[in-house]
């Protein structure tokens, strides 16, 4: 039972208001075997790389590992902020698990890898050369031959691409042809290729993963086309409304045990005022979907669901971190030491400049993360990031500690500092009310006696996309900044499940 459960009430939702797997949780890819579930999402500049979920009913998941660890031709801390780990696709076939995805950073081609559990371990990834592009999919004909569609970025063929591919080889058996090139709208992308009642769809996003976001579907007899655009299109979109959910598009369909159809998708929660900003990045939300006169129509409120409680207390004492954790720069391994209970931290660097530190995604609009630290020998930075440009820290040494702000270029200690903590502090990150029109505020604080003293204050909305740009969502967590620092155990307490006020 977390703080928050004990003085409120649980709270349920359709998931077309609620995302189901909260968030910076982009692109998502689902497919289905048997009576399971199994999706992925983009990750970009983190490792390890695509976190891998299971379900039974499409609504409640769990994270079971994640599928790009580092072997292969993936390599981890090279990319830089929203760089890296594109749009997945996740199929299943012949008793395996496949999984295709672009490394932008990585200089062309599309990134293959595959697994017999998709908990792992995952094969080292390899590279299909010659299809220059992002957010490749699989689809296989009757004959068993394999299609990569995807955007391409190739000049001179722009829009959806595809050709026929051997998996086991990692190679294109053919020069990549153009498909479609969408309905008009802004970038074409994010395609997904289903065959249905002698029907090839091709489901694709178009018109930006901002504000503008939808989905669009063009169908054709054959798995090459050519493909006739729906006369409704875009099919599903929140753009010019008030939905409480924007950005809304790049959508990826399956099929049920009963013969229905549902739909995963991304979409943004904005709060505050004009133009209204969101902070957990891009968050993976669920449809039904019904096919009307031949074509695909989205039904948001086919999912009712209890909100998740996201809380977690982790003193890691088991064998191996979570999969929840993850790094924007250098790997885990080159920092992270298991000391069971509790991990050791040491500084770390990589290519990319990116900051090294042990972080889990924010997953709630309203939350609490408590850091236990002892910092006898070294100093520690207990971090909120959403890039290396927009991110604030509380540092923790020799009994004293104070909070950082960067802005862009301007990076300044903010608030108050406070001395007389002793070795072994815990150190406070927490969203609050907004007060002047922002998502919330963010405070940073030390725990003393139980209850939390603020060193710092500060409007939530320099910490979102709207601000900084990108396509990634806050983290939280913990880095060494000099000598080594032991974390006895990290506390998130989130309140997204509950109703009434904070206590």
């Amino acid at each position: 039972m977390t703080t928050f459960e004990a003085s409120q009430g649980r709270r349920r939702e359709v998931a077309g208001t609620h995302p189901v797997i909260g968030g910076f949780h982009p692109d998502p890819s689902v497919c289905r075997v048997g009576e399971d579930y199994y999706l992925v999402n983009s990750s970009f500049e983190y490792s390890p790389g695509v976190p891998v979920w299971h379900s039974a009913d499409l609504v409640r998941w769990t994270q079971i590992g994640n599928a790009l660890t580092g072997a292969g031709r993936f390599r981890a801390g090279q990319a830089g902020a929203s760089r890296g780990i594109y749009a997945p696709t996740l199929r299943f076939r012949a008793g395996r698990f496949w999984l295709i995805t672009t490394d932008v950073s990585s200089g062309g081609g599309q990134l293959l890898t595959s697994a017999t559990d998709p908990a792992g371990p995952w094969a080292p990834a390899v590279v299909i050369d010659g299809l220059e592009g992002i957010d490749p999919d699989l689809a296989w004909d009757d004959d068993g031959a394999c299609y990569v569609t995807y955007c391409s970025t190739r000049p001179g063929m722009e829009g959806i691409a595809q050709a026929r591919v051997d998996l086991e080889r990692a190679v294109a058996l053919e020069e990549p042809r153009l498909v479609w090139r969408g309905t008009g709208l802004a970038f074409p992308e994010a395609p997904h290729l289903y065959r249905r009642d002698g029907w090839w769809y091709l489901v694709i996003a178009e018109g930006g993963t901002e504000r503008g976001h939808g989905v669009c579907v063009a169908r054709a007899r054959n798995p090459e086309g050519p493909f006739q655009p729906a006369p409704t299109n875009p099919v599903f979109s929140h753009r010019s409304t008030t939905h409480p959910v924007q950005n809304t598009g790049h959508a990826d369909l399956v099929e049920t045990p009963d013969g229905g159809w549902a739909a995963v998708y991304l979409g943004v929660r904005p709060r505050g005022t004009t133009p209204m900003f969101h902070v957990n990045g891009r968050e993976t939300f669920l449809a039904g979907v019904d096919w009307i006169d031949g074509w695909p129509r989205f039904d948001e409120d086919r999912f009712a669901c209890e909100i998740p409680d996201r809380s977690f207390v982790d003193t890691f004492a088991g064998p191996g971190l979570h999969p929840r954790w993850v790094s924007p720069g250098a790997p885990l391994q080159e920092f992270v030491t298991a000391t069971g209970p509790g991990v050791t931290l040491a500084p770390a660097t990589c290519p990319s400049g990116n900051v090294s530190a042990l972080m889990a995604r924010v997953t709630d609009e309203r939350w609490r993360l408590d850091v236990t630290l002892d910092t006898s020998g070294g100093a520690a930075g207990v971090l909120l990031r959403l890039d290396d440009q927009h991110w604030c820290e509380l540092r923790a040494a020799d009994g004293s500690a104070h909070a950082v702000l960067r802005i862009g270029p301007l990076e300044s200690r903010v608030g108050e500092a406070t001395t007389g903590l002793g070795p072994a502090p815990t150190v406070r990150i927490a969203s609050e009310p907004p007060t002047h029109g922002g998502p919330d505020d963010i405070a940073l604080s030390v725990v003393r006696d139980g209850r939390g003293v603020t060193l710092a204050r500060f409007d939530g909305r320099y910490l979102s996309t709207e601000v900084a740009g990108g396509f990634t969502g806050r983290t939280a967590g913990v880095r060494a900044l000099s000598g080594t620092v032991h974390v006895g155990s990290v506390r998130y307490e989130a309140d997204d499940a509950y109703t009434g006020p904070r206590p």
